[in-house]
């Protein structure tokens, strides 16, 4: 492999853990968690930012089972400027092969107002807390929230003392994604240059993505000097969501021409990880996503499709197999053996172990035996079904839903809750209405819903549906997914996965605990 000069490398910080999980109802599970990282770490992502380890025992486990299980990525935490949160983190990361200290303070005026710090004040604890970081770990991260709408003479002096202190890398975050390319450059730009001793250490740009701008604004900043790009994958976080790792790096990689830094990132992992994020966060990727959206590579006009049959450059910037997305949608069918559908989710990006490709494999004859074709579309949605029988304490064992013009459907709903046997038929404004509602005749709870989607996997009226779910308890939110050629029993099974979901929310909250976390959660 060819080494790439340092000074045209940009590392690339993945936050999908952390930044991307805050969206509300993107919470995922240990094991998820632990399976995210790994696909990072085996894509080439330098950093991961694992989660945030004093906001719970939970995020403090996955954290650190993610730095003792790491191979190459160095492992980061997240600490708000204060000595419990570092030591906190630093117990989280420490087995890392590599680890890092991310702490952060809100720089800005509306964010100095919150801990109500005079800038001298700040000032201080900015020291203090980057020093105690740097003398626990010798990779320490620092950044001054809403950093782009901080006045500039404070940004440039507590940039200035958080070096001093020892931070090995400075982060601008543009927390509410308000600046724009062109002031994202030369913001770091400034800062390289009238920061002293801003070049022995690197510049590093996180971006919201409220306007639209997020990944203009990250690549503007490293046109500007930064060498590390914040993102998550599918562009995963608050509000309007982050920077897309798949967006920065195949933009680096398709233009390389006036953009001329490289990234150690595979890119053929990419289709396969953000598919995996959408399913165990419960947000499905938008048809018209670049780079990975189910469009990406469509071509509906005629003159389009002349000129990829002709040339696919014609259309096209980037090959489909770039992404790891494969080029032709080759048919499965109720004759397709083991051994062939070991090759196709190979093909797919999936190697399974030989129990879960029996699991898979019952599934997909099953499947086959309800579809005429089965296409790579509804295999990935099988892998990614959602559904954990073994260990939900909710399960169901059969519905039935009869649907009438003159009156409401009724839903007879036979469920295992906690290993027992129950029954229960109710009606409804429609069959879904009428399943989610005897559901919740055999298993009563004051959870909302918050969200109802459902997704045609393929064309075709015998399609399997993808419905995704998010529910409300008490500050509590979470998803669910399942997949189904039977939209009411995807329904109901995806609604059975969420409050699964909730169970296990409800059972790692101490009494009086405040589950959405420690505020300050959001570090850019």
């Amino acid at each position: 492999m060819t080494q790439i000069p340092e000074q045209d490398r940009v590392l690339i910080f993945d936050t999908t853990l952390r930044d991307g999980e805050q969206s509300p109802g993107a919470t995922m599970t240990h094991a998820e968690k632990l399976e995210i990282a790994e696909m990072l770490d085996d894509m080439g992502v330098d950093i991961i930012e694992a989660g945030f380890p004093i906001s719970s025992e939970g995020d403090f486990k996955a954290v650190r089972d993610i730095a003792e299980r790491s191979k190459q990525a160095v492992i980061c935490g997240l600490a708000r400027a204060n000595p419990k949160d570092i030591d906190r983190c630093w117990e989280a990361v420490k087995h890392a092969h590599r680890p890092r200290i991310h702490t952060f303070i809100g720089t800005s005026p509306l964010h100095r107002a919150i801990p109500n710090l005079t800038q001298d004040e700040m000032a201080d604890r900015i020291h203090e807390t980057v020093s105690h970081a740097r003398n626990l770990c010798d990779n320490v991260q620092w950044s001054p929230m809403d950093a782009t709408r901080t006045e500039w003479d404070y940004l440039k002096r507590v940039v200035e003392i958080a070096i001093r202190a020892g931070a090995t890398t400075i982060n601008i975050p543009d927390t509410v994604g308000y600046t724009a390319p062109v002031e994202s450059a030369d913001l770091i730009r400034r800062l390289i240059a009238e920061v002293p001793g801003a070049g022995e250490i690197v510049f590093a740009t996180h971006c919201h993505n409220d306007l639209g701008m997020a990944t203009a604004n990250a690549l503007a900043a490293v046109e500007g000097g930064a060498r590390q790009i914040e993102c998550t994958i599918n562009g995963l976080g608050e509000r309007a969501g982050n920077t897309a790792l798949e967006e920065v790096v195949m933009a680096l990689k398709v233009r390389h021409d006036i953009m001329p830094w490289h990234t150690r990132v595979d890119s053929t992992r990419i289709m396969n990880i953000s598919r995996r994020v959408a399913t165990v966060s419960g947000f499905p990727v938008q048809f018209n996503k670049a780079i990975v959206g189910k469009n990406a590579f469509a071509h509906e006009s005629g003159i389009h499709q002349d000129g990829m049959l002709k040339n696919a450059e014609t259309f096209e910037i980037m090959r489909p197999a770039d992404i790891g997305l494969a080029e032709t949608s080759l048919v499965m069918g109720k004759h397709s053996g083991r051994a062939a559908l070991r090759a196709k989710l190979h093909e797919l990006g999936f190697d399974m172990a030989d129990n879960q490709l029996a699991d898979i494999f019952a599934r997909f004859k099953d499947l086959a035996d309800r579809k005429k074709e089965v296409y790579d579309e509804d295999l990935i949605a099988l892998v990614h079904a959602g559904d954990d029988p073994e260990n939900d304490r909710l399960q169901i064992k059969s519905l039935r839903v009869v649907c009438g013009t003159g009156g409401p459907a009724e839903a007879e709903l036979e469920m295992v809750i906690d290993g027992t046997g129950k029954t229960a038929r109710e009606t409804g404004d429609g069959p879904v209405d009428a399943a989610f509602n005897a559901v919740k005749a055999l298993f009563p709870h004051d959870a909302h819903l918050q969200l109802y989607q459902v997704h045609a996997v393929t064309e075709g009226t015998d399609a399997q549906a993808t419905v995704s779910v998010r529910m409300e308890e008490e500050g509590r939110i979470v998803t669910g997914q399942s997949a189904d050629t039977d939209t009411v029993v995807a329904s109901a099974r995806a609604y059975v996965n969420a409050l699964n979901r909730l169970l296990v929310r409800r059972e790692k909250s101490a009494p009086g605990e405040d589950t959405r976390a420690v505020s300050y959660k959001d570090a850019g």
